[in-house]
């Protein structure tokens, strides 16, 4: 097969959590055993860092990246999901997976993907840990997709574990309350391995430290780091709180030998961007108008980006809004401004909630504004009518983005 047929065939095939909902989600790690076995258990050949929480994970994982290649390694970056191309949840250095090794991989691997009906997720997982151990990369940032616990990633034995918050998402599958998806995100606290956490919370604080204790897990809070403030190209004010659970990951690696200097981890955090080739966090794709695109998609992602969103510049306010049908309207959409103008669509995705619904349920909050066949003819519209002096947001979702990037 072609790279595009490949690619086609993992998404269709088998069911992918991002397309179809929970009903791609595995309720044990029997499957990714069997799979790594297969593969001779390949991400034994390299260190890594395992990343979960509700936000923030993917810039940290990123950040940690840059730091790690600044510092002269070699390093493996796993992310989920993708933007516009699939082989950006697998890069070297910032380098993307070839096309060459999606297609071998699935052609070698695809009698036994078959036979055991893996999911998109785990043949992921496997793909990218060969191609590290193949690539011999010092070190992975290892993003976890979904909750942790039961996560094709959860089979990794890291130099350091990392959550860096808890919010009400997926709460579906990961549970009901903030204790219960704490105790899901939680299941990658591994035996003796460092765990950092990048927010307290009263409610899920204490299911961290009680994990670690009967791990017997060295426990850090990200809040009582006490060096020296870093700066990021990461400009969303959201950032902050991820910079600091980056540096206390970082001390804890330095405490385990790692050469990190100062120098490095400035740099590091400074160049992001072209590190890594991260997209869509408080991007600025141009000015006049300023348009800005972000990937926060929950109450607890959309309450910084609204904020820093009413601190710019600008004589009116155009949103271009489309979200998934798990979405939970009622708790996101109080949060976006009433003075905007709204273009409301739907990603083009399966779990794309219909834009008249969401147009419906926009208006009970007083948020209003014209429907539109797809994001980009949105965007399109926004373009249009904006002033010079206006400001244009691109969000609601990581595929409302990925339209217009």
């Amino acid at each position: 097969m072609t790279y595009t047929e490949t690619v086609e065939w993992m998404f269709q095939q088998l069911p992918m959590y991002q397309q179809v909902g929970n009903k791609a989600y595995k309720v044990d790690l029997s499957n990714i055993h069997k799979l790594i076995a297969q593969l001779g258990n390949p991400h034994h050949n390299f260190k890594t860092i395992h990343v979960a929480g509700t936000n923030g994970k993917g810039s940290v994982s990123h950040m940690l990246a840059s730091v790690l290649q600044e510092s002269n390694c070699k390093v493996g970056l796993y992310t989920s999901p993708h933007l516009k191309d699939f082989r950006e949840r697998i890069r070297i250095n910032g380098e993307v997976i070839s096309q060459e090794a999606v297609i071998d991989f699935i052609h070698h691997n695809k009698a036994f993907l078959d036979a055991e009906s893996l999911s998109f997720f785990e043949m992921t997982v496997g793909m990218a840990f060969e191609y590290f151990s193949n690539e011999k990369v010092d070190i992975a940032v290892i993003e976890v997709g979904l909750g942790g616990r039961l996560d094709s990633t959860n089979i990794i034995s890291p130099e350091v574990s990392v959550i860096t918050n808890i919010g009400f998402d997926h709460v579906n599958i990961l549970g009901d309350t903030l204790e219960k998806i704490a105790a899901e995100k939680g299941g990658i606290i591994k035996q003796g391995t460092p765990v950092v956490i990048g927010e307290y919370h009263e409610n899920t604080f204490p299911v961290f430290k009680r994990l670690a204790e009967a791990n017997k897990a060295p426990f850090y809070l990200a809040e009582d780091f006490s060096g020296k403030p870093f700066l990021s190209d990461l400009k969303g004010h959201y950032q902050q709180k991820n910079i600091r659970t980056v540096s206390m990951a970082l001390e804890v690696l330095k405490g385990l030998g790692w050469e990190l200097t100062e120098e490095a981890v400035e740099k590091g955090l400074k160049n992001v961007i072209y590190n890594t080739g991260l997209r869509g966090r408080w991007e600025v794709l141009q000015e006049e108008p300023k348009v800005i695109c972000d990937t926060a998609h929950n109450k607890e992602g959309l309450v910084y980006a609204m904020k820093q969103l009413q601190e710019e510049a600008f004589e009116d306010l155009h949103l271009i809004i489309g979200v998934v049908n798990d979405k939970d309207l009622d708790a996101v959409l109080p949060l976006f401004p009433k003075n905007a103008k709204y273009y409301f669509s739907r990603p083009n995705v399966p779990r794309g909630l219909d834009a008249g619904e969401l147009q419906k349920k926009a208006a009970e909050n007083d948020l209003f504004g014209g429907l539109y066949n797809s994001v980009p003819e949105a965007y399109k519209a926004a373009l249009q009518a904006a002033s010079v002096k206006d400001v244009i947001y691109v969000g609601g979702s990581t595929f409302t983005v990925a339209e217009i990037i």
